[in-house]
């Protein structure tokens, strides 16, 4: 078995730029690729609003009628929340290690997300508390394929210096979910109830997963594949594709013939790297610190309006200045190439708003507050573009890699759905209070990480001076 760090040799990929007509035929080739795969890419964000549309419906709904109309009692709305989590955890690692294997995101990602649009619709004609139980199971079960399978997708694309911004663009497509899944709600749940003789909150289901399926229908005809096997590409495009990946961690993503691309392989080498679980677990400490989001409503419920329909539309703002501080923040990342400070001054912010929350029942303050603490995913998204700049090779290892990370970091979702517990309501000091300990112990550890990069980094340059060949990978912190 090779050693599972990137190949730290000399790059040929400017041995003959002629088949790109030079360096600034090159330029304006790359120019050209990036703009088609932009485009391609930029659906990721819409299936990302309906994903998470789909998977947090249930808190608006609550609004609603949802645990009565479910004779819902005890803590079963949140084992509600948290059994999505239970499915979500068992088929993240297969299911990236078989878009690995298949190499067509265009039709499985689609696929996938055509069948929990099904089940999100079901949701809607359940009864009760065990017919409930199962769709969030089946959903989360099957939501599982998307977000590690389109983070890898990502990667195999985007260098370490763009996978920054285009990781926080997908994953705007969660801020904005929030924001405009509690103006559809607001919609859908003020103009429904009674329509054909069901309740509003069914049809917030049957109308959220319809969506979705059209969608998924979409996305079959432009997500594009791996670089190796888009069609839409021109054979130079393609190879262009490739050789860009092999320059930014000397080692090509379709080198096929080393034993580190096999499935299994890839499985043991992520599973024994003890970066992956050290990543892990600072990822399961941050979900669990922003576990407010899924009681979004439910914590803008307390500003003391009496109207769902005012709560639900408050919801929206913190959630859009979300974005833009998010998507400024992952820029500037990856313009100056710096991680840690881009991670931890977001998650300290956060911090500050979780504080405000817990000192004061004051409706302004605490409306501010949410918008702090909203913005902590700001530093999630570059967190998330850091674990791939961190395993870059080989493909089969950072499959396994991203989706053990997410995997693990649902734990903290599980746990999560248990921090808000109506009876800590409407304070919600105790809740505040396990936020800020994860908030902080997950900056403590990605502090300790970027320590080690640049421990490594060191290494990589010793080696460098040592051999006198230029060595072209270095480890982002």
């Amino acid at each position: 078995m090779r050693s599972s760090e990137p190949h730290e040799g000399t790059v040929t990929s400017n041995d003959d730029l002629s088949e790109f007509g030079g360096v600034e035929g090159r330029k304006r080739l790359e120019k050209r690729l990036l703009w088609k795969i932009d485009l391609r890419m930029s659906i990721l964000i819409l299936i990302y609003v309906l994903n998470y549309v789909d998977r947090n419906n249930a808190a608006a709904a609550r609004l609603r009628g949802f645990e009565k109309d479910l004779h819902l009692k005890g803590q079963e709305f949140a084992t509600l929340l948290s059994i999505l989590y239970v499915g979500y955890i068992i088929m993240q690692i297969p299911s990236n290690m078989m878009l690995n294997w298949l190499g067509k995101p265009s039709l499985y990602l689609p696929a996938c997300m055509m069948v929990w649009g099904m089940i999100s619709i079901l949701t809607g004609i359940t009864k009760n508390f065990v017919g409930a139980l199962l769709t969030r199971f089946f959903l989360g079960f099957v939501e599982a394929a998307f977000f590690p399978g389109a983070l890898f997708l990502l990667s195999k694309w985007y260098t370490r210096k763009e996978l920054g911004l285009r990781t926080a663009m997908f994953y705007c497509g969660n801020l904005m979910s929030n924001a405009f899944g509690g103006l559809l709600a607001a919609g859908i749940l003020n103009g429904m109830d009674g329509v054909l003789g069901q309740a509003a909150w069914r049809w917030l289901f049957f109308i959220e997963g319809s969506l979705t399926i059209f969608v998924a229908i979409c996305a079959m005809f432009i997500l594009p594949d791996f670089p190796a096997t888009t069609r839409s590409l021109t054979p130079l495009e393609r190879k262009l594709a490739q050789l860009r990946m092999a320059e930014d961690a000397g080692e090509g993503d379709e080198e096929d013939s080393s034993e580190d691309h096999n499935q299994w392989n890839g499985f043991t080498l992520a599973i024994t790297d003890w970066k992956v679980w050290w990543l892990a677990f600072a990822l399961l400490s941050q979900t669990v610190s922003l576990s407010f989001n899924a009681y979004f409503p439910t914590l803008a419920a307390t500003l003391g309006f009496k109207s769902t329909t005012v709560t639900l539309l408050l919801t929206a703002p913190p959630w859009g200045f979300a974005a833009i501080v998010a998507f400024c923040n992952a820029r500037h990342s990856d313009v100056t190439g710096e991680r840690f400070w881009h991670i931890a001054t977001p998650i300290l912010v956060g911090i500050l708003g979780f504080v405000i929350s817990l000192c004061t029942m004051n409706t302004a303050a605490r409306y501010i507050a949410l918008f702090l603490e909203a913005q902590s995913y700001a530093g999630l998204i570059v967190l998330l573009a850091w674990f791939s700049n961190s395993i870059p090779r080989p493909p089969a290892k950072r499959a396994v890699a991203l989706a053990v990370l997410n995997a693990w970091s649902q734990l903290g979702n599980i746990a999560g759905s248990y921090v808000w517990d109506i009876s800590w309501g409407p304070t919600y000091r105790k809740s505040y209070g396990i936020c800020i300990a994860t908030a902080g112990l997950m900056v403590i550890m990605c502090f300790v990480f970027r320590q080690h990069l640049i421990h490594l980094n060191k290494k990589i340059e010793q080696k460098e001076a040592a051999t006198g060949q230029k060595i072209t990978f270095r480890y982002l912190y």
